[in-house]
């Protein structure tokens, strides 16, 4: 979802009900604000969170909202489902309908998931070409040995698509979990790269994205919006 850019003239003219001559007229008489500034400019292009007044009326004063859930298991990353829960229906907030999924964890999968109203930052973050890492801690139904660490490094090809994964990172933790860290999202990508050794996922969980970790004080379901702090960590 992309936030909505516009020329000043266009949204005014649409917003007041008046043609782009009576617009001129506005702003040659200093009576629009954009972002607390006097307009002067027809075509100065604003979008969703510019906040724009007319004579003291506010005309757009939409706000960004960048929000962490601690998704669980059962729920499906989707706006509206006709068999399952929805992360949206987890959520306690009057904006919930607002809001878009910035990069889905499946049915079956657990942890951090973000939710926005801010279209551009969304498409930003999972965008392949700016390399946010993601890191997941999978349980395996097999115990993992030291090769799949170079498998992994070396990218896998996925005929289906005819495309070659990127480069991921695996750390042993344990006999049968890992931690893997990927720059993109194939479909069910983890799943199916452990898949070439057979050993099928059995717990899926989202540990962070880019510096920001997942509030380990939000139980499974709670979410809460993110600190000016937090959101550096990711940007």
């Amino acid at each position: 979802m992309e936030s909505k850019r516009i020329r000043l003239d266009r949204y005014l003219s649409v917003q007041l009900g008046i043609n782009k001559k009576d617009v001129r007229l506005l702003l040659a008489q200093q009576r629009v604000l954009v972002n607390g500034e006097i307009a002067n400019d027809i075509q100065l292009v604003i979008d969703d969170f510019t906040h724009v007044t007319c004579d003291d009326q506010v005309l757009q004063n939409k706000l960004p909202c960048y929000v962490m859930m601690n998704k669980p298991v059962g729920v499906v990353s989707a706006t509206k489902d006709d068999q399952h829960k929805t992360v949206i229906d987890l959520l306690d907030r009057a904006d919930k309908h607002d809001l878009h999924i910035v990069g889905r964890l499946d049915l079956n999968s657990s942890g951090l998931l973000l939710l926005t109203n801010d279209g551009r930052w969304s498409r930003t973050l999972m965008s392949p070409e700016h390399k946010v890492p993601k890191l997941y801690r999978v349980t395996l139904e097999n115990p993992i040995s030291e090769d799949y660490i170079a498998t992994f490094a070396e990218g896998m090809y996925f005929p289906f698509e005819d495309i070659t994964t990127r480069p991921a990172g695996l750390k042993i933790i344990s006999d049968h979990v890992a931690e893997v860290s990927l720059v993109e999202g194939r479909y069910h990508q983890i799943k199916r790269m452990f898949g070439r050794f057979r050993n099928p996922v059995i717990g899926l969980h989202r540990v962070s994205i880019g510096g920001l970790a997942l509030d380990e004080g939000l139980v499974p379901g709670e979410s809460r919006d993110l600190s000016e702090d937090e959101l550096q960590l990711i940007n």
